[in-house]
């Protein structure tokens, strides 16, 4: 643990509750692709690097997405009658996510998340374009689609936001709603997935100090303590800038995240 690599985890962490606050997302779009890269600094096996990137950017998530909601509760921007259908499958989908992943070798699971990455960036773009809106679908579809969501964000170690948010907004849920409601999903699929990673590493030998299962406490510890703080700035901006704009900053995002971790 070093002084560089401490500034450059709390510099994360502003940066990854920025975004929370503005795109509904939990922060794992940055954090797990700047923890590849840092990570075997630290000395972890690097057959485990992806692992441990994607337990940590879930553990940070509860905190970032539970301030984004907050945020956004006071703000008027969360739908609790959607998120209540939403979270029992999210909370199975995180779980199984976890367990997915924890099958994975750690080479094809960087692919994995490129591969997840460049989709939500695809659908993002295309629902720029998109025009036709969809009512809500019942409350058992909802669950049904929150095990997806819940699942595919695990084994990607975000908090859903990336899926959440286009599901709803498409269902005729405005942004600002869908980005708010996507926060309180998130910080429950940040859970069930962190725990399964918990679960999950607790049976690997050789962790490195200072860990959980997967989970490592330096790097949780130094994003959280920023990321809490700046996702308030995020969720102002959520509130004033246009529908159109923050798909596009989403959709550009996520490209540039998904041909980094392809060329890693």
């Amino acid at each position: 643990m070093t002084i560089e690599f401490v500034v450059l985890l709390l510099a994360l962490g502003a940066i990854v509750g920025v975004f929370a606050g503005l795109l509904g997302i939990g922060g794992g779009l940055q954090v797990v692709p700047v923890l590849v890269f840092i990570l075997p600094m630290t000395g972890i096996d690097p057959a485990l690097v992806m692992h441990f990137a994607l337990a940590t950017s879930l553990s940070t998530i509860i905190l970032t997405s539970g301030s984004s909601a907050l945020n956004h509760i006071k703000l008027g921007n969360v739908d609790l009658f959607i998120a209540k259908w939403l979270i029992p499958g999210v909370i199975i989908g995180g779980f199984l996510g976890s367990t997915i992943a924890d099958w994975i070798p750690s080479q094809y699971l960087t692919k994995v998340f490129a591969t997840i990455v460049l989709l939500l960036a695809l659908q993002m773009f295309f629902s720029v374009m998109r025009r036709s809106i969809r009512t809500m679908p019942n409350q058992y579809f909802t669950a049904a689609s929150g095990v997806i969501i819940g699942s595919i964000a695990s084994l990607a170690g975000i908090g859903g936001g990336a899926l959440t948010v286009p599901f709803l907004n498409r269902h005729g849920i405005e942004m600002r709603k869908a980005i708010g409601t996507s926060s309180v999903c998130g910080s429950i699929i940040a859970i069930s997935g962190m725990l399964g990673f918990i679960w999950h590493g607790t049976h690997v030998e050789n962790l490195p100090a200072y860990s959980i299962g997967y989970v490592y406490l330096p790097a949780l510890f130094c994003i959280s303590i920023t990321s809490v703080f700046t996702t308030k700035y995020g969720a102002r901006l959520a509130s004033s800038l246009p529908t159109p704009i923050l798909k596009r900053i989403f959709a550009v995002f996520l490209m540039c995240v998904s041909i980094t971790m392809y060329l890693h």
